[in-house]
């Protein structure tokens, strides 16, 4: 054979691994699914990407294996630019034994997760598989393992990107659980360690694969869901926008972009969105909408552990994570979910270098029964754990309440907070006054004649001596009280000035968080 005619075999058959199957790309269509080519097609700028190992064949014989060698192995592999910023990525290809896992397939992935890391580049996996590759056995609990290891060595040094595309089940859904955002598409997407028919046979459970492991289910119920999406191209361009807030590795600041909205924009709604009494509920996103550029933010867990809102946004061009407490939801307390759901946003803020905003108004822990028993002292010291060890810029914003131990969690100064700021009509107690005024005063109340009369009273001393808004500011404990209008520029220029921001830790192999 000439080297012409060479050059001519090869590019009938990379013609071939391009063009796919057509029934199966029909089936894969009729599901409402689309192939994996065209999902990367959706994620990389147009002409982009650059596929590697793409004549990868597995090599394992029986169980009619050796009859059948496609090229691919079932993941299409390889790099391009996403914004003009590279990106790596490998996609189930479905059509392709299901997109199950075997040993060649899983060194594909290996390789192009190793290439990732050393080019400090963001990894994204378009996820679409049916689990380990059961005719190659242990070989495929093997590439599993390999993945594993890889997720956690590239954790905190680049950003990972899981987006559910297809029924993932047992080690399919533990190597999205490693990385930094897990996103689904709702009606085709699962995630399972066992699926419904061994749930049925252990435990006689009937339940749907959505119902058990859908994206509604882990986007509102389990938390293992960053984002839910109607569609894939929808969730693709997420993904997209995501990455456009994101560092391309740890040692890179994120991306930052010209900014329209005025960086001295006053926010008179502010005064409005926010009722002074602190016992009335307002959506603390609209408070979030109006410091922000343009409005605009990208939420994290939206529809977990509502009472806190997790954010990613930018301040005058720069990117930010706010952390803020939801009065619209449980008024706002930390509870089991929500403080983990805290903890795990500004662990990933600080490993990438965004700056941490937190916005205060928060009237204790959840009290109960199941919150104790559940872990509440261990939960609650993640986030406490979270905001100790981060060392990336860190301004602290008290709008109203702030009450407790969950005043001190929500990054205050005690904690290492760059700048706490707090609104004219906060509150920082170790209680509210109603309930101080019964412990520190029960006796007078109860030896008065009238102990309504005098409790109010008391409520109304306690509040003049120990919880106006200028008590914290006395003491240090606030570096100023603002006018609400000012915030959006008050907050620009803290970020600006601590864009600098140096605080190393101490040496160590690394710390030890609550479980």
């Amino acid at each position: 054979m000439t080297p012409a005619e060479k050059v001519d075999e090869l590019a009938r058959i990379r013609e071939g691994v391009l063009a796919g199957v057509d029934r199966a790309t029909e089936a894969q269509h009729a599901k409402g699914k689309l192939t994996a080519r065209e999902r990367l097609a959706l994620l990389f700028d147009e002409g982009s990407f650059t596929e590697v190992e793409q004549l990868r064949r597995h090599r394992a014989t029986g169980f009619g294996l050796e009859a059948k060698r496609p090229y691919t192995d079932g993941v299409v592999t390889g790099w391009g630019t996403v914004q003009g910023r590279t990106v790596f990525a490998f996609a189930h290809d479905f059509r392709i034994f299901g997109g199950a896992l075997g040993e060649a397939h899983a060194t594909k992935i290996h390789k192009i997760m190793d290439l990732a890391l050393s080019a400090g580049a963001p990894l994204v996996s378009l996820n679409d598989g049916a689990g380990a590759r059961i005719q190659e056995g242990v070989s495929a609990l093997a590439g599993y393992g390999g993945i594993f290891q890889r997720n956690t060595k590239a954790s905190g040094v680049i950003p990972q990107i899981s987006v559910m595309l297809g029924p993932c089940a047992g080690g399919a859904a533990y190597s999205p659980a490693l990385t930094d955002f897990v996103f689904m598409v709702r009606d085709t997407s699962q995630m399972f360690i066992t699926g419904p028919d061994v749930v049925k046979a252990v435990t006689g459970e009937e339940i749907t694969q959505n119902g058990l492991g859908g994206a509604d289910v882990h986007a509102g119920t389990s938390g293992v869901a960053h984002f839910a999406y109607d569609d894939e191209e929808t969730c693709i361009a997420e993904v997209r926008y995501l990455l456009s807030m994101l560092p391309a590795n740890n040692r890179e600041l994120p991306p930052s972009m010209p900014v329209e909205d005025p960086v001295d924009r006053r926010c008179e709604r502010l005064s409005d969105l926010v009722p002074v009494d602190g016992n009335r509920p307002y959506d603390m996103r609209e408070v979030i909408a109006e410091l922000v550029d343009d409005g605009e933010h990208m939420e994290v867990h939206e529809r977990w552990a509502g009472s806190v809102i997790t954010t990613l946004a930018r301040l005058g061009g720069q990117v930010v994570g706010i952390v803020a407490n939801q009065p619209q939801a449980l008024a706002g307390v930390l509870d089991i979910h929500s403080s983990e759901k805290a903890a795990r946003f500004v662990q990933m803020c600080d490993s990438f270098n965004i700056p941490l905003v937190t916005l205060v108004d928060v009237p204790g822990f959840l009290p109960g029964v199941d919150q104790e028993h559940g872990g509440i002292i261990r939960h609650g010291a993640k986030l406490l754990y979270a905001y100790c060890n981060a060392t990336v810029p860190r301004v602290q914003v008290i709008l109203r309440k702030a009450y407790g131990g969950a005043y001190i969690v929500m990054d205050s100064r005690s904690i290492g907070c760059d700048l706490s700021l707090a609104w004219p009509a906060n509150e920082i107690a170790v209680m509210g006054a109603e309930g101080a005024a019964n412990v520190v005063f029960r006796r007078e109340i109860a030896a008065a004649d009238d102990p309504d009369a005098t409790r109010e009273q008391l409520v109304k001393e306690y509040k003049a001596e120990l919880m106006h808004p200028y008590y914290a500011a006395e003491r240090g404990l606030v570096d100023d009280v603002i006018d609400p209008a000012d915030t959006r520029s008050t907050l620009i220029g803290a970020l600006s000035m601590l864009r600098a921001k140096h605080a190393p830790l101490p040496s160590r192999k690394h710390g030890n968080p609550p479980a």
